[in-house]
């Protein structure tokens, strides 16, 4: 009889120890995101290679940031609709289309085209210090008075059609390590060129931040590995055969400089 008294007992705490346990676990993780990628080429992943078929000229790479997330971290459903040379103005009448309320998550990096970068870099490859110094001060003029309204124009486009997302603005890289010794652009050139860069991140960090969403600001990470550093370089340089890439990030630029503070900035 005591025998089994003893074992109702302990089938009794048993069943008690599973209700309890039960009650206590974990709920499920929330849904995986809905991740929608925007943006100009440095989003695309020009210089990354590896481009997909569909992308034709847009050149969006399986390697650049966004398609990096989304192999590791598998949200529900990821689309990236960057392309390069892509401005403010076509990724609101182009790339916008590809978010909705569901959309939980959005990456984008663009005004780098609407001041010029591309057209300032060759003017500044082709004719000499003081024409690149004008022509990056020119576009800094630019930026101060026409980028913050810019930039918020699209953030306001991405908040009316994913209202619930996410949004995170990942900037740009300064180009160049200074204080080395650099075969190429002058000394007055580079400076001024990363005082451009840096205006832009800036300016977009602060219609970020203005817009409630997050910044995800890679310069810090590119330190070391930028063009005239002793490091491995992260940055195409000029490069005639292939012009496009030049000034972009190649692979590892994407893995080991964008991916990893764009994945902290998203999480």
């Amino acid at each position: 009889m005591r025998r089994t008294r003893l074992v109702s007992l302990a089938l009794s705490l048993a069943t008690a120890l599973g209700v309890s346990l039960t009650l206590a676990a974990p709920a499920q993780a929330a849904p995986a995101d809905n991740y929608v990628a925007l943006g100009d080429s440095y989003a695309s992943g020009v210089g990354a290679g590896s481009y997909t078929s569909e992308s034709g000229s847009c050149q969006r790479s399986t390697k650049a940031y966004p398609a990096l997330y989304a192999t590791n971290v598998k949200p529900a459903s990821y689309r990236s609709v960057a392309c390069s040379g892509a401005t403010t103005t076509s990724v609101i009448s182009t790339q916008l289309s590809a978010l909705s309320a569901s959309t939980t998550l959005v990456s984008v990096t663009v005004g780098g085209n609407d001041v010029g970068f591309a057209n300032i870099m060759t003017t500044c490859v082709l004719q000499g210090s003081t024409k690149c110094v004008a022509a990056v001060q020119a576009a800094q003029d630019k930026a101060r008075a026409e980028l913050p309204g810019l930039l918020r124009n699209v953030y306001n486009g991405i908040r009316d059609r994913a209202p619930s997302a996410r949004v995170v603005v990942v900037g740009y890289p300064v180009f160049y390590q200074l204080g080395t010794t650099c075969v190429g652009l002058s000394v007055a050139s580079r400076t001024k060129i990363n005082e451009g860069i840096n205006l832009v991140d800036n300016l977009t960090r602060t219609a970020a931040v203005a817009a409630g969403f997050t910044f995800a600001d890679v310069r810090s990470s590119f330190v070391g590995h930028q063009l005239c550093s002793g490091g491995e370089k992260w940055l195409h340089a000029l490069n005639f055969a292939t012009i496009g890439v030049s000034y972009h990030p190649t692979a590892a630029g994407q893995s080991g400089g964008y991916y990893p503070v764009f994945r902290s900035a998203a999480d």
